[in-house]
């Protein structure tokens, strides 16, 4: 039976109906002092992290603007889409949780800057993010599967240019700003918070009105450069590390270590990233700092697949999988435990046995 990953079919009924949705996770045992010390939260390394990233961008930025419209500049833009159109997926990604700062305010501003960057209303996403660590890769329930089977490969192609889920989001933004809320979002976001998902949406709209006008006015797409078009030109290194996290894997398991991935990567992904390639550490306890995920993996991977060993070497069995999964949907990859794993258990899945 082919999978329907729409929030109101059919696969949505069974994942209830069969006790997978909002349902017990298999968690490694860690003593309470250790996790409470592990979840410890603190300003000072996501400060530190995100002065050097907006310096980077206004510095990257200043030098594309001076050598505009030089080829010269183009090297600069690059870098500075990466920034914009990828760390801030993390950015976005770390303060939906809550937990990139000690503070509160830090953590709302940051997450405000990064869904703007994104394209993802941050009262939207923040609830359909949760819904994604209630029901991990659930068919019917998460809705930020990223490879569905059969595997989409033209839509994640395509995302390494950011195509699909920019113009889905500018889409999104605009029927938003318009009064209105997708269906599909009003199965998981409160009744009472759909004025804000529409007051967001109102604003950003009159963020892009601006930039466009000054582009017409100056006759030049420099200000796009700036906002807008790096949400396309700098999405590549998001998407080539969020594939990761889960394609080929198996779905409909309460297991993260059978959905989930963790991959080893270079310094320069790794803050770029910040720390999310500690993927199946980061499922399994969600309310741990980024900075604190190299710790966490080291106290618990003992009971947890082999990492693998660079983004590299993932990709050489991701691709497989995926290519295979065109021709039979429910295959999957089963990541292997080590001998002092604690078992997959039956009652935790039904399908990766």
């Amino acid at each position: 039976m082919a999978r329907d990953y729409s929030m109101l079919g059919p696969d949505a009924r069974r994942a209830v109906e069969t006790g997978l949705a909002a349902a017990e996770w298999y968690h490694t045992d860690v003593p309470r002092k250790e996790m409470k010390a592990l979840m410890q939260r603190a300003d000072q390394p996501a400060i530190r992290d995100t002065i050097l990233l907006f310096g980077a961008m206004i510095l990257l930025a200043g030098i594309g603007i001076a050598l505009w419209p030089s080829w010269w500049s183009a090297p600069f833009w690059l870098a500075y889409g990466v920034l914009y159109g990828s760390a801030m997926d993390s950015r976005w990604h770390e303060c939906s949780h809550g937990t990139a700062f000690k503070t509160r305010w830090m953590n709302d501003a940051l997450y405000q800057v990064a869904s703007f960057c994104m394209v993802r209303n941050p009262v939207t996403w923040r609830w359909s993010h949760a819904r994604h660590h209630t029901d991990t890769i659930i068919v019917g329930r998460d809705p930020e599967i990223v490879a569905m089977r059969p595997p989409a490969l033209r839509r994640i192609l395509l995302n390494f240019l950011g195509i699909v889920d920019s113009w889905n989001g500018w889409g999104r933004m605009l029927l938003n700003a318009s009064g209105k809320v997708h269906p599909e979002e009003a199965s998981y976001i409160p009744e009472q918070e759909r004025p804000k998902v529409i007051r967001v949406a109102r604003i950003w709209v009159a963020i892009y009105a601006a930039t466009i006008a000054l582009a017409l006015a100056t006759g030049s797409i420099l200000p796009l450069m700036v906002i807008g078009l790096p949400r396309l030109y700098g999405a590549w290194h998001h998407v080539l590390t969020g594939v990761l996290q889960h394609a080929g894997l198996a779905d409909n398991v309460l297991d993260h270590r059978l959905n989930s991935r963790t991959v080893y990567m270079n310094p320069v992904s790794r803050f770029i990233y910040w720390n999310m390639n500690y993927h199946v550490e980061h499922h399994m306890f969600p309310m741990v700092p980024y900075h604190r995920l190299p710790d966490l993996h080291a106290r618990i991977k003992h009971d947890l697949p082999a990492p693998n060993a660079s983004m590299w070497q993932a990709y050489s069995e991701v691709w497989p999988a995926l290519k295979r999964q065109l021709r039979y949907e429910d295959y999957f990859l089963k990541r292997e435990l080590p001998g002092s794993a604690r078992p997959y258990r039956d009652d935790f899945h039904a399908v990766a046995v």
